[in-house]
């Protein structure tokens, strides 16, 4: 089956207990507007009033057995609306699992089966299964999520959703100061306090990373250059593949002593280097008394 990219509409339904609330946030880190346990005679309204919007974004629609007024009749008679009368580029993600892994997993949460309030699961995932039937076999994708982890399914996913030209991974560039402590949140730090300190040259120690005259400084240490191409170079490398395993957010962090001058000027560039090879990021200077958040 040809891969699905940039839907206007997924619709996300399958067995309960196989997944459906974490596709759902799956695709909103994708781009997606999530909506879950839509009432199916909203649909049409929804959509409709989304599609309309100037900062619409595509739908994310979890339906199940448990929304109300559900039936994959009603259900298919209103994607062909959406699709026919409406132009909607609308696909259905079913998502499956083996019926001992759902048992296992309602027996682990404790959960009851939503057509198994006073029966056995088992039971109720045989009912659920014959409403379903129809709905998976129309299915545009179906994803059996047994011996998947959730980085199986976010890489599954990435691969038939992700937008076209848009990165999944989202990056943060932050500059610090070593006095004030790590950012919490970073996944890489760098510490620069080994280049040359512009702060012990009086007139540059007012200004900041983002002057020009701090970074021509910085850039004559005579390791710059072997660090900035080290360092580039292990970006390289590294970004397809946390990108590839599913990584949504990666957060680089450069410290020096002050947060003000050495740390924000490789942000500042490293920023600019990461925009010109296709991966767009975020900019701040947490500590630097001119701060800049981009």
């Amino acid at each position: 089956m040809t891969e699905i990219s940039h839907p206007d509409i997924v619709l996300v339904t399958g067995m309960s207990g196989a997944g459906r609330s974490t596709a759902l946030k799956i695709l909103e880190d994708l781009g997606f507007e999530a909506i879950d346990n839509l009432p199916l005679t909203l649909l049409p309204r929804v959509t409709a009033g989304h599609r309309h919007a100037e900062d619409s974004q595509p739908l994310a629609v979890g339906i199940d057995v448990r929304s109300r007024h559900f039936d994959p009749a009603t259900l298919q008679s209103d994607i062909d609306v959406l699709t026919g009368e409406m132009g909607l580029d609308v696909r259905t993600l079913f998502l499956d699992c083996e019926d001992a892994t759902l048992i296992r997993r309602y027996a682990e949460t404790r959960r009851k089966h939503p057509l198994a309030d006073d029966r056995p699961v088992a039971d109720g995932l045989a009912v659920e299964r014959a409403i379903l039937g129809p709905m998976r076999d129309a299915a545009d994708l179906v994803v059996d999520t047994t011996d998947q982890t959730i980085w199986d399914l976010k890489q599954r996913l990435g691969q038939a959703f992700r937008f076209q030209g848009k990165a999944a991974l989202s990056i943060t560039v932050v500059s610090f100061s070593y006095r004030k402590g790590l950012p919490r949140e970073a996944d890489l730090v760098f510490d620069v306090r080994f280049l040359s300190n512009p702060h012990y040259v009086e007139e540059l120690r007012d200004q900041t990373g983002m002057d020009p005259a701090v970074g021509a400084y910085i850039r004559q240490d005579p390791d710059f250059e072997q660090f900035w191409a080290r360092l580039t170079a292990l970006l390289e490398t590294t970004l397809p593949r946390y990108e590839r395993e599913g990584k949504s957010y990666l957060t680089l962090a450069f410290g020096c002593t002050g947060g003000k001058h050495r740390s924000v000027y490789l942000a500042e560039r490293l920023a600019a280097w990461l925009g010109e090879k296709g991966w767009p990021a975020g900019l701040a200077h947490r500590d630097a008394p001119k701060a800049r958040v981009a």
